[in-house]
C-alpha cells in the first residue's frame, strides 16, 4: 500500500518584491510525524515566486522519502492552488517555469492540491519567516537553529491568535533560565528529555571509535548490569511518560530493561544514531592519528568536515536537531526518556546551551549516564542535568 504524505509550503517577501525565503514541511499523513523540513533564503523575489519555490522544495522532499507516495498539498495561497490544480491559467511568464517544475516531479496523479487559511499552515509560514530572518543576518537558513517545529505543536492556539507572530525573529533554543528537578512546571509544563547514553559494549572500556558505521556492538555484561541500574532509578523516580531509543543494538537493549521496568513501549528514532565515523570504525584514537593524521587533523578543525567514508558532525546536528524537533512535537508536556550515544546526547546539550559546535570535545560523557533538557512552550531550553553516573556507585 502507497504511504501518503502531507506537504505544506509557503512562501514570503518582505517588500514584494523584496528580501524573500520558503518553508516546507512533509508529514506522514496517517501519524502527523513530521519526516522533513526545507527553508531557504532566495534573495530578492515576489510572495508568489517564494511560493513556488516553498511547493518545489515540499514536493522534492517528499519524493527523497519515497516516489511512489500520494501526496496530499496544503497551501495558504490561492494562486498556487488553483494554477497547480488547473482551475486558473497560469499568465505571468515568471510563474510558468516554476509551475512547470513543481509538475514534474512527482506524476499528476499522485498529487493533490488543497487550500487552506494561514493559521492552519503555520509550521511552513514559521520554516519561511526563519529563512527570511537568516538571510537579512547574511546567513541561510540552518535545521540546528528552527524552532518551528517546537513553536508550531507546543503554542497553537497563541499562533492562531496573533498571525503577525510568523513575522518575528525566532529565539533560539538554549536561553532561558535554568531550573531544577525532572518534569517541574517553570513557563508552562515543559517537554523534558531525559538523555541515557547506552551501557558499556566492549569497545567502550578500550575507547576505540563506536558509531553507526560499524559492527554494531552488543551490551557487554557490564553494561547490562548499567542498563538494570538506570532501569531501578527511572523506576524509583516514576517520571518518565515514553521511551525512545536510537536503532543500534546497544541503545536498543538499554532501553528494552528500562522499558520493560516501566511498563512501556520503545519507539525507535532513526535522527538520534551515533555519527557514521567511515574508516575510523573500531580504532583508538592514537590508532587514527597514526594511520590517518592529515584527516584526523581536519576533522578537529572544523565540523563539517568528516572521517573518511563517514558523517560530519555538521550533518549529525542537523539530523539530531530534527529529530529534537519531531520528538517535541510528538510528546509535547511530557517526560520522555531518550536512549542515545555520546554524540547526539553533546549535541543535544550543545543546541540547548547555544555553545559552537567546538564544545563537543569539552564534554565527557560516560556509559549509562543521564543527562536532561527542558524545552518550553516559548522556543527556550534549560539544561538540568549533565553526566550523572550517581545510580552507578
Amino acid at each position: 500500500m502507497a504511504r501518503t504524505f502531507t506537504v505544506e509550503a509557503d512562501g514570503g517577501s518582505r517588500g514584494n518584491p523584496g528580501p524573500a525565503g520558503y518553508g516546507a514541511v512533509v508529514c506522514d499523513s496517517a501519524t502527523g510525524e513530521v519526516l522533513a523540513e526545507a527553508a531557504e533564503f532566495i534573495g530578492t523575489h515576489t510572495n508568489n515566486v517564494a511560493e513556488y519555490r516553498g511547493l518545489i522544495a515540499g514536493l522534492r522532499a517528499a519524493r527523497a522519502l519515497d516516489p511512489e507516495a500520494q501526496v496530499r498539498v496544503r497551501m495558504d495561497s490561492k494562486l498556487v492552488v488553483e494554477q497547480m490544480s488547473g482551475r486558473w491559467k497560469i499568465k505571468h511568464p515568471d510563474m510558468r517555469p516554476l509551475a512547470a517544475e513543481a509538475r514534474g516531479i512527482l506524476p499528476p496523479a499522485q498529487v493533490t492540491y488543497e487550500w487552506i487559511p494561514r493559521e492552519k499552515n503555520k509550521h511552513a509560514d514559521r520554516l519561511a519567516n526563519e529563512a527570511m530572518d537568516a538571510g537579512k543576518r547574511g546567513r541561510q537558513w540552518e535545521p540546528s537553529r528552527s524552532t518551528a517545529a517546537l513553536a508550531t505543536a507546543a503554542a497553537p492556539a497563541a499562533a492562531a491568535a496573533s498571525a503577525a507572530a510568523a513575522d518575528e525573529e525566532p529565539e533560539p533554543l538554549g536561553e532561558s533560565d535554568t531550573a531544577v528537578g525532572w518534569g517541574d512546571a517553570d513557563m508552562g509544563t515543559p517537554t523534558t528529555f531525559v538523555l541515557l547514553r547506552h551501557g558499556e559494549t566492549p569497545l567502550t572500556p578500550e575507547k576505540r571509535f563506536s558509531g553507526s558505521g560499524g559492527t554494531d556492538p552488543e551490551l557487554s555484561e557490564k553494561g547490562l548490569w548499567q542498563a538494570r541500574r538506570a532501569a531501578d532509578l527511572l523506576a524509583e523516580r516514576g517520571t518518565v511518560q515514553a521511551v525512545v531509543s536510537s536503532p543500534l543494538k546497544r541503545t536498543r537493549q538499554t532501553a528494552e530493561i528500562v522499558a520493560q521496568r516501566l511498563g512501556l513501549d520503545v519507539r525507535i528514532e532513526e535522527g538520534v544514531r551515533e555519527t557514521d565515523f567511515g574508516a575510523w570504525e573500531g580504532l583508538t584514537f592514537g590508532e587514527v592519528k597514526e594511520r590517518f593524521p592529515e584527516e584526523l587533523t581536519a576533522w578537529l578543525a572544523s565540523p563539517k568536515v568528516a572521517p573518511p567514508g563517514g558523517e560530519s558532525f555538521a550533518a549529525t546536528a542537523r539530523r539530531v536537531a530534527l529529530a529534537r524537533d519531531k520528538m517535541i512535537a510528538r510528546h509535547a508536556g511530557r517526560t520522555v526518556l531518550v536512549v542515545t550515544h555520546v554524540t547526539p546526547v553533546k549535541t543535544l546539550l550543545r543546541l540547548a546551551l547555544g555553545a559552537p559546535p567546538e564544545s563537543l570535545f569539552r564534554m565527557e560523557l560516560s556509559a549509562a549516564a543521564f543527562s536532561a533538557v527542558a524545552y518550553f512552550a516559548d522556543g527556550n531550553a534549560s539544561v538540568r542535568l549533565f553526566n550523572d553516573t550517581s545510580h552507578l556507585r
